[in-house]
């Protein structure tokens, strides 16, 4: 990821209502939600979430599919790992022990269960 890509995603995240709605859409993958289900869950005008989510989608944060009447968004998760990279990449000089405790507080949530155990 480019610095540009960077900014972009990071300037359409810079807003309330943007972040809310990306990290419920993160929270339903793989499925999705429909636009309107997202706009009632977080108590947003539906045109105005329409814009939200359009601003997303331009950063390439969420991707959008119809299924017969409904517009089905989902989070493009290769794109939220591109920017965690990219902000990342370089953590810490290239010291990895100063990086552990990120990476540790990053893992659990996406281990399956039985690694947990």
């Amino acid at each position: 990821m480019d610095s540009e890509l960077a900014i972009s995603a990071l300037g359409a995240l810079a807003q309330g209502t943007r972040l809310e709605t990306f990290r419920l859409l993160v929270k339903h993958e793989p499925h999705g939600l429909p636009a309107g289900e997202v706009a009632r869950l977080l108590d947003v005008p539906q045109n105005t979430m329409s814009s939200h989510l359009g601003t997303l989608a331009r950063a390439g944060l969420v991707r959008s599919e119809r299924q017969s009447r409904s517009i089905i968004y989902r989070a493009e998760l290769d794109r939220l790992r591109d920017l965690m990279l990219f902000l990342v990449k370089d953590c810490c000089g290239g010291r990895a022990d100063l990086c552990a405790p990120l990476i540790a507080a990053l893992t659990p949530c996406c281990l399956p269960d039985k690694v947990l155990q």
